[in-house]
């Protein structure tokens, strides 16, 4: 039975063979990594009983994304993307097979984990951007890019409801160290991937200035243009005060809601599903065209979600409100990502994707140390609902400025032919100026 139009175009990104190699060894790793995420939350809540040291080690997984992700987008504005990945991909393998390797020889504690957790933070100062900006390499069809990017978010957030799910079953079964063992394997599959791929050489300037200068270009280049700066610091600010509220579930898991590592992998399951609908969502539309409208209601989903996450005492009540949260929450860094990818200069790639990088993962450690601190001191519940009454009242401000982001986006996407009535009407125009031959 042939596939309905409707399911073509929702996957159409997939007709491009470098990205659908890409998409079947990514999908097998990333719930590898999911894995690897939920064990390492419970094994430093089961060495601890702390939500500071909940907060201390999320914090070293991410800070060097702060650091290092705005020069590392200089640099992938110049190296080869994919074989920058392949040694991502391998440096993270050897990473997660150390973890299992201490872990499953019980000579594991919170501070080698935190070393090696910091390890996996700087592999992906450098991953992420480099992925981000691979995409467009991958697809054959410019046209496809915001459905690569929405697939992209389908697979994460596909493995991310695999993921955490498998995960606890393991942890309860035979430790956190298989976890960790099976994340390691499973970088074979991405590794494989892209060296199979057939990828055509990218043309980078030849006359190249310093990193420091080009990191200038690229920090002026976002500041100039009102709608990557507002995107981006709207992405910031929900890193900061909305997204640590992972670091804390295994504190409403055990603490709250009176669970252990099933609630914990439940809980994140339910966040993968909404965060899945949320991608799926997004690959089903034909356009951008609309999507910075949703980045405002999307955040305020995100913040009202958390609020009431926070204020819940049931297990029943907090799945589906972890439903709504997991949903907002992607939707906002989706649309903010296919925005970004659509509108931004080709040269400036890396570096734009590199701020990207830096307002998720950067800004988040930041958040998390903030957010374990917070939790230690008026309780994970409350340090919830503050962060949720903060990200909802960001989402309203962020609704005022969409008119004049219109303003500024909406030409860009007629010349790129995005706004078909308006792109005919410029193409009509143009015909009608050039002489006939």
């Amino acid at each position: 039975m042939a596939a309905s139009p409707g399911l073509r175009a929702a996957v159409r990104a997939l007709g491009s063979r470098n990205y659908r190699l890409f998409f079947i060894g990514q999908s097998i790793s990333l719930i590898g990594t999911w894995m690897t995420r939920i064990a390492t939350s419970w094994l430093v809540y089961r060495l601890s009983d702390s939500a500071f040291l909940l907060g201390l080690v999320s914090f070293a997984g991410q800070i060097p994304a702060f650091f290092f992700a705005p020069i590392a987008g200089v640099w992938i504005d110049r190296w080869n993307r994919r074989r920058t990945l392949v040694w991502t991909q391998a440096l993270s393998m050897i990473q997660s097979l150390a973890l299992a390797g201490l872990a499953l020889g019980h000579v594991i504690d919170i501070w080698s984990l935190a070393l090696l957790t910091l390890m996996q933070g700087l592999i992906n100062a450098f991953d992420m951007p480099a992925r981000q900006a691979f995409v467009v390499e991958m697809i054959d069809d410019r046209a496809d890019l915001g459905n690569a990017i929405a697939l992209n978010s389908s697979m994460v957030n596909g493995a991310r409801l695999i993921g955490p799910a498998i995960g606890g079953i393991v942890i309860a079964a035979v430790g956190e160290g298989y976890c960790f063992l099976i994340d390691g394997v499973s970088y074979i599959a991405v590794i494989i991937s892209l060296l199979l791929m057939t990828v055509r050489p990218r043309a980078v300037a030849v006359e190249r200035k310093r990193v420091f200068e080009e990191l200038a270009e690229g920090w002026r280049y976002v500041i100039e243009s009102a709608a990557i700066r507002s995107i981006l610091g709207m992405l910031a600010l929900v890193s900061l005060i909305g997204m640590p509220y992972q670091v804390l579930m295994p504190m409403i898991a055990g603490n709250v809601l009176h669970g252990g590592p099933h609630t914990l992998g439940f809980l994140m399951g339910m966040s993968g599903v909404g965060a899945l609908a949320s991608a799926i969502s997004l690959a089903l539309r034909r356009s951008v065209v609309g999507l910075g409208r949703m980045i405002a209601i999307s955040s305020g989903v995100f913040g009202v979600g958390l609020i009431a996450f926070g204020l819940s005492r049931s297990l029943w009540l907090s799945l589906p409100l972890m439903l709504a949260t997991g949903f907002g929450m992607m939707q906002q860094m989706a649309a903010s990502n296919t925005i970004l990818q659509t509108i931004v200069a080709d040269d400036k790639r890396g570096r734009v994707m590199s701020f990207y990088t830096l307002a998720v993962l950067g800004i988040t450690p930041i958040g998390s140390l903030i957010a374990g601190s917070l939790a230690s001191k008026i309780g994970a519940p409350a340090t919830l609902i503050l962060g949720g009454s903060v990200v909802a009242a960001a989402a309203a401000v962020f609704t005022l400025q969409l008119p004049a982001l219109r303003r500024e986006v909406r030409p860009i996407y007629a010349q790129l032919g995005i706004i078909p009535e308006v792109a005919a009407g410029i193409q009509s125009a143009s015909a009608m100026q050039t002489p006939p031959e």
